[in-house]
């Protein structure tokens, strides 16, 4: 009898343990698959068109041009300009052909990345491709009394007033010609261009803005000015003497 419940027992044991490996583990879910970001990127504002010069019409501060820059200087040296103002080559002034009169500009060349600021004070030129005419002094300070003609990209920076001639003084006590109301200070007269090169650039390593004349004879005239107003023509020259003591002042033109 015992061992009929003993084998009784053992079978029931043996179906409780196959129906327990019979069971599968639980299958694992998957977790939520997160929301999905618009994938088009928002679209930036479109910048607003830079300014540029128009023909006829006054041009903003910051409008720009792009063309071909020449110069010009004699025989126009001490003719009366369209602007009214006598045309001085050795000044930093230039010719546009719609620009107000009085309007400064940046004329910055594209191939070398030299700039000069000068202000209008004719018109011209009137060449086809040609947006400006520098004055000599203007041409110089950029390389382009060399070259002749090169691309420039024109800047408008501002506006100023015509300079007022002053009274001539009866009393000088600067050290330069009387009755004058422009003048340069001249270091020297070289023969050699090389030479006359030499000079400008230490005076330019100075500070000072120095230019090279063609004098006659061959002579190459190196100065530094203009200066329109009588103190600073003599603190120039106090300045340039320490180095070229032969310096002088001498009139404009």
């Amino acid at each position: 009898m015992k061992s009929r419940v003993f084998a009784a027992a053992l079978i029931t044991i043996a179906a409780l343990a196959s129906g327990c490996a019979s069971q599968k583990p639980p299958r694992a879910t998957a977790p939520p698959p997160e929301p999905t970001r618009d994938a088009t990127p928002a679209t930036e504002p479109t910048p607003a068109p830079k300014p540029t010069i128009k023909p006829g019409g006054v041009a903003k501060k910051g409008a720009t041009e792009k063309g071909l820059a020449s110069w010009y200087g004699e025989p126009y040296h001490g003719r009366r300009t369209a602007s009214g103002e006598i045309y001085d080559m050795h000044e930093m002034t230039a010719a546009h052909r719609t620009l107000p009169f009085g309007t400064m500009v940046k004329v910055e060349r594209r191939d070398t990345g030299a700039d000069v600021k000068l202000r209008i004070t004719d018109r011209g030129p009137f060449i086809q491709g040609r947006i400006i005419d520098l004055s000599y002094a203007g041409a110089k300070k950029i390389g382009l009394d060399i070259d002749g003609i090169a691309p420039v990209k024109v800047t408008v920076i501002g506006w100023e007033a015509p300079p007022k001639k002053k009274a001539r003084k009866t009393d000088r006590q600067a050290e330069h010609p009387k009755g004058e109301d422009c003048l340069w200070i001249q270091v020297g007269a070289f023969g050699s261009m090389d030479n006359a090169r030499g000079a400008e650039q230490r005076l330019e390593d100075a500070g000072e803005t120095a230019i090279i004349i063609e004098g006659p004879g061959g002579l190459h005239r190196v100065r530094v000015g203009p200066f329109d107003k009588e103190k600073d023509a003599v603190r120039a020259l106090e300045r340039v003497r320490r180095d070229w003591p032969n310096a002088k002042a001498v009139p404009c033109g």
